[in-house]
């Protein structure tokens, strides 16, 4: 009588299987924990990286420049000398497009980091993008200024 032995690899081995055998079970534990531990630190460098994120734009008149964080929030406001010759509507549309631009942008570059840290075909970087960009392409009607002034 003749015995074949078949070594198979862990991913082979179904998880019954593998938690029968203690060698196998501990080495099955040994790499769900390291694939874990990658995936926690690519994670936290993805988050690093997305809350340093900065995004800066110009309207295309070339009146305000905008500088965003990763929120979305206006963290810098330029505005040239140009202004002067314009109506104040006309400015506040040129901060908007330029802060539309930089969202734009922002969410873009979101996009990147998540991709370069995580992995192109990571549901997480491809979640963590998506609800970024919803987060920063708000609808325009959001961010016009009201019609009864300021």
């Amino acid at each position: 009588m003749q015995v074949v032995v078949k070594l198979r690899r862990m991913s082979e081995v179904s998880d019954t299987q593998a938690f029968l055998d203690p060698d196998a079970s501990r080495e099955y534990l040994r790499s769900w924990k390291e694939n874990v531990d990658r995936a926690a630190a690519r994670a936290a460098a993805m988050s690093e990286q997305l809350e340093r994120l900065r995004a800066t734009a110009r309207d295309d008149n070339g009146l305000a420049e905008v500088t965003i964080d990763s929120a979305g929030v206006l963290v810098e406001l330029e505005l040239t000398d140009r202004i002067h010759r314009y109506e104040p509507r006309a400015v506040a549309r040129a901060v908007m497009s330029a802060l539309r631009e930089a969202r734009v942008k922002a969410a873009d570059r979101a996009h990147d980091i998540a991709v370069e840290t995580m992995g192109a075909d990571s549901l997480s970087a491809r979640t963590t993008a998506d609800r970024m960009r919803q987060a920063l392409e708000r609808p325009a009607d959001e961010d016009e200024p009201d019609q009864k002034g300021y």
